[in-house]
């Protein structure tokens, strides 16, 4: 599946760096990512990204046995999240936090976290109002994908004794964070032009490339996250 292409590259002056062209140019991914680094560039971003969270040594330390079994869980969760998250891109640019794209990825009951089962026993319903469907469990994508950032950030350590905060990929995980959380808010109040809510996401975008290469996953920019992924656990630690 493709991304949508629409991102309106025509910045003003910095004071009015989010103002949208009246002439829409057709970009890939790469010149979302490219637009969002020249709003970086003309410092107006919400926060400065924190030069901890993309600390060396974190995508190759931990023990074996931890790691593997963390991508087996989370891999998919954390691409599946990456690619929502890349896909509202274009939609977040233009400033409108009430589109329903936005919404949705914020929306508490927008992803099925856990699919109804049925729970018989033997195949048998023994419940006294003989309802044996089960209920299924929802959040939003953006809480499942704080969910599995942080697991799988917290397994690539050193040894079992350190603390996740010390962790680099928990600290870039924890940046990301700070940023959605903040766009979230500002997502509620639904602003159909809000500058801040552009200014988190493109932070957001930046420390999340830095927390993909620790984890040992492809860089934003590179086109694997383009289709859709399971967020199913895997039989493997591999990328597929």
């Amino acid at each position: 599946m493709k991304f949508p292409c629409c991102f309106l590259l025509g910045l003003a002056a910095v004071g009015d760096a989010f103002n949208v062209a009246e002439t829409a140019k057709t970009t890939n991914r790469r010149d979302l990512i490219q637009g969002l680094a020249r709003i970086a560039g003309a410092g107006i971003l919400s926060s400065a990204l924190p030069e901890a969270a993309f600390a060396s040594g974190g995508a190759t330390a931990g023990k074996y046995t931890t790691i593997p079994i963390a991508k087996r869980r989370y891999y998919g969760r954390v691409q599946a999240a990456v690619h929502d998250f890349l896909l509202i891109g274009p939609i977040v640019v233009k400033g409108d936090m009430s589109a329903p794209e936005i919404q949705q990825f914020f929306d508490p009951k927008g992803l099925v976290v856990v699919a109804a089962r049925r729970q018989d026993v033997n195949g048998q319903c023994t419940k006294k109002n003989a309802d044996c469907k089960g209920a299924e469990v929802r959040d939003s994508i953006y809480n499942d994908m704080k969910a599995s950032m942080y697991l799988l950030g917290n397994a690539f350590r050193i040894n079992q004794t350190k603390a996740p905060d010390n962790l680099p990929t928990v600290k870039a995980a924890k940046a990301f964070f700070k940023e959605m959380d903040a766009m979230e808010k500002k997502v509620k109040k639904g602003k159909t032009s809000d500058k801040d809510a552009i200014a988190n996401y493109a932070t957001a975008l930046d420390i999340l490339d830095g927390y993909l290469d620790l984890v040992e996953l492809p860089p934003i920019d590179s086109g694997y996250y383009e289709k859709e992924f399971s967020r199913s656990v895997g039989e493997s630690a591999r990328l597929t």
